[in-house]
């Protein structure tokens, strides 16, 4: 019996995340919360906290990076939330190849540059923290006492509660699209989406993965270099 056609629209796999981009998203989320969990236990664990703030820097690093030489969908070119894409997309009204529900959504991308900006800014003001107790940041020396101290307290209050305040966020709105009927994990975990045909495939070859592995690890060593050396 021959095969029935499917329909020229119907949706297909394609893939969307690449394997360097879905390993970013896991690890930045593991290092985040133990850094979390690791400042309340305090004491002792303030030295995995150093190291989880670390971790995060080097991901982070990495991620400005992929976000230029990526696969397709994690370049920031491809979900910028400009003006005219957000309003098309609340008017959900997209120009003629334009996919903005197949990576980050624009009212997405909001929510994952606004993380990025709070993760960047934990990295930087906790590097030249002075809690004047038994903590200090690896940079502290290249910044003036007040600006240290500014930053402590910075990094300890309003920085912090933002970033929680921002992964609840995220979690909540994963939980409101499953309701909706839309799973925004499993393609973060398999990489693919099935969506209409057509719509561009992110390049996650041997190659680029191997790529995304020496740039992960130039990452840490620049990183390890700034807080044991500089």
């Amino acid at each position: 019996m021959p095969e029935t056609a499917r329909p020229a629209d119907a949706a297909v796999p394609v893939r969307i995340w690449d394997l360097p981009t879905r390993l970013f998203h896991w690890a930045l989320a593991l290092a985040v919360v133990a850094a979390i969990v690791s400042a309340k236990v305090g004491g002792n664990a303030m030295v995995w906290h150093f190291r989880f703030g670390y971790a995060v820097f080097a991901l982070l690093a990495f991620r400005l990076v992929w976000g230029f030489v990526g696969g397709h969908w994690s370049r920031f070119a491809s979900f910028v939330p400009t003006p005219g894409r957000l309003v098309r997309y609340l008017r959900g009204a997209p120009q003629p190849g334009e996919h903005l529900d197949a990576g980050h959504s624009p009212l997405g991308a909001l929510s994952v540059f606004a993380l990025l900006a709070v993760l960047a800014a934990q990295v930087a003001t906790g590097l030249v923290a002075d809690d004047e107790i038994a903590n200090v940041g690896p940079l502290n020396r290249f910044v003036a006492v007040e600006t240290g101290l500014a930053a402590t307290a910075y990094h300890k209050t309003f920085g912090q509660w933002a970033l929680i305040a921002l992964v609840v966020m995220h979690v909540a709105a994963i939980v409101v699209y499953r309701l909706r009927g839309r799973d925004l994990v499993a393609p973060m975990w398999h990489g693919d989406k099935r969506l209409p045909p057509g719509t561009p495939a992110s390049a996650d070859t041997l190659a680029t993965r191997l790529f995304a592995a020496v740039l992960i690890a130039g990452c840490a060593v620049v990183v390890r270099w700034l807080v044991t050396t500089a």
